[in-house]
């Protein structure tokens, strides 16, 4: 029971944080790993993928409801990110996801850099691709984000708000409305194959979902009560954590990382 309460905390802290620009992934992975230790990986993966689809899929309503979403370009790039993130999955029993890390780890520098200095950058709404080219670029993104997510993950929601800022000219609220319809494309992808499989233990999926939603209905009200200016900042920092959680387990002695890459990949060719 107290590892449950523990693990509904970082549920409801990843809501949050997920919620308003992506990321959740970090804080609540790590606290299945630790607090699920007898479980195994493809459950601890089943079991977050039910939690954070849960507050992703509140967040998307909310933010539905509120903000306009240009849905002939955000459908496509979903329906893409769906079918390729299961294949990203796939991917993993044939490639080593640690050759990504440096290259990853560059393009968050980039976009934390580009983002702190261009002060402007995401503070208007601003649509600059026409209805074609919109619904063309959302399906690429959609397969390369999507296979990205599934088959290694972390900064998923990070780089789709920055692609539709950069790409479409949307504002930082709009952005995080879009990117929170391509996640839940993509969480659903990976959870219907964890949940056909029965890899998810739901007396402790179901109790992180309720925190996690709690969470996202707060981060998504927080945003757009507080506006473009916060989710901004809060932009800056969760993209720095990401890439000092990518510089220690690239070039430090973050091992636990590996091994779990290197489980994941091994899982999945077994039941490949």
């Amino acid at each position: 029971m107290d590892n449950i309460l523990y693990l509904c905390f970082f549920a409801f802290m990843a809501g949050f944080i997920d919620s308003v620009v992506g990321g959740g992934g970090l804080i609540q992975l790590p606290a299945l790993l630790i607090f699920l230790p007898g479980a195994s990986l493809p459950t601890i993966f089943g079991t977050g993928k039910f939690a954070g689809i849960a507050g992703t899929t509140a967040a998307m309503i909310r933010y539905v409801r509120t903000v306009k979403i240009n849905y002939l370009a955000i459908l496509p790039a979903a329906g893409a990110a769906f079918v390729f993130s299961f294949l990203g999955a796939r991917a993993l029993s044939h490639l080593d996801a640690d050759l990504l890390k440096p290259l990853i780890l560059l393009l968050l520098i980039l976009v934390a850099v580009y983002t702190f200095t261009k002060k402007d950058f995401g503070s208007l709404h601003a649509p600059k691709l026409t209805a074609s080219k919109e619904r063309l670029y959302g399906l690429l993104i959609g397969a390369t984000i999507g296979f990205y997510d599934g088959f290694f993950g972390p900064g998923t929601g990070s780089f789709l708000i920055f692609i539709f800022i950069g790409i479409f000219g949307f504002n930082f609220l709009a952005a995080s409305a879009a990117a929170k319809v391509v996640n839940v494309a993509t969480n659903l992808s990976a959870l219907l194959y964890f949940g056909y499989k029965g890899y998810i233990m739901y007396e402790v999926a179901i109790p992180m979902a309720v925190c996690s939603i709690i969470g996202s209905q707060l981060g998504t009200r927080t945003a757009l009560k507080r506006g473009v200016g916060f989710v901004r900042v809060l932009f800056l920092v969760v993209v720095s954590g990401i890439i000092l959680k990518f510089a220690y387990d690239t070039y430090g002695t973050g091992s636990d990382f590996t091994k779990l890459a290197t489980s994941v990949q091994a899982w999945f060719g077994r039941k490949g």
